[in-house]
């Protein structure tokens, strides 16, 4: 999360308008190429990882830079206190999609059986004894597509969630509630997280661990809007060290995934032979 607030306000102060938007929109679509390519993958595991990273590009480029291009084409303001850039243009209008992630959400829950906690329980609370009629079987498992489908749609929905927690004509970002979504999300981490740990397979514990971190990431945004402590990946010229560490950790732990799953299938290969 931090990588990508980081590279977008690098990208924003570095480039120049044109030149920024063009290589948003090929980032997107290098995004959604990779997680085709992942489709033909073998292996859970890699399977788990091009979805990742194609998901994240997909999402950097096609999603957050589209926003920016067309707030900054037709002059939305960014929401402003004390003289301070609070709410960025992109994000002031991105509540207006919350039709289309409902959209998409109600094509999940009533037509595909799937591992999903959150979409499980609304099927057990809405369907009941009818569930198992209603959302009698899954999709075609492509667990790329699964990966990709997963970080955008809850990168989405935590962006909706937190947008009409900070608007003043709901909430508010000092509201009681707005601290309450943010406790809230900080406890449902933990409680992911250790379910996460007893997963033993390396592709089902990145995809928990995906969710979990976005899940986690409600209370960061929120205590960061509040001013509780400074986001360093909002000054990426300030703290390259820092994020140029989280970096190089997430390659390495990419690196040692792809590798432990190449090892796995070595062992069933020697195994079947």
């Amino acid at each position: 999360m931090p990588l990508g607030h980081a590279l977008m306000i690098l990208m924003e102060r570095l480039m120049s308008p044109s030149a920024m938007h063009y290589a948003g929109f090929l980032m997107g679509l290098a995004g959604l190429v990779l997680v085709i390519v992942g489709v033909f993958a073998k292996g859970d595991t890699r399977q788990t990882l091009w979805g990742l990273f194609g998901g994240l590009l997909f999402w950097t480029g096609w999603v957050e830079f589209l926003f920016l291009y067309y707030a900054r084409r037709y002059g939305v303001q960014p929401e402003i206190e004390n003289d301070v850039i609070v709410t960025k243009p992109e994000y002031l209008i991105m509540p207006a999609s919350f039709g289309m992630w409902m959209m998409v959400m109600t094509m999940y829950v009533f037509s595909t059986k799937n591992g999903c906690d959150f979409i499980t329980w609304i099927q057990k609370v809405c369907f009941r004894s009818r569930r198992k009629v209603i959302a009698a079987q899954p999709m075609t498992r492509h667990t790329s597509i699964i990966t990709f489908m997963e970080l955008n749609m809850m990168l989405w929905g935590l962006y909706l969630l937190l947008m009409f927690c900070y608007d003043k004509n709901f909430l508010g970002d000092h509201h009681p509630v707005t601290f309450l979504v943010g406790i809230g999300c900080l406890i449902g981490s933990v409680f992911m997280f250790k379910r996460e740990l007893k997963l033993a397979a390396w592709g089902a514990n990145i995809r928990m661990a995906i969710a979990t971190v976005i899940i986690f990431w409600a209370p960061i945004e929120i205590l960061g809007r509040i001013n509780f402590f400074k986001e360093f990946w909002v000054e990426p010229e300030k703290y390259a060290p820092q994020l140029i560490i989280i970096l190089l950790l997430f390659i390495v732990l990419g690196i040692y995934l792809w590798l432990k799953g190449t090892k796995r299938k070595t062992r069933e290969e020697d195994g079947r032979a």
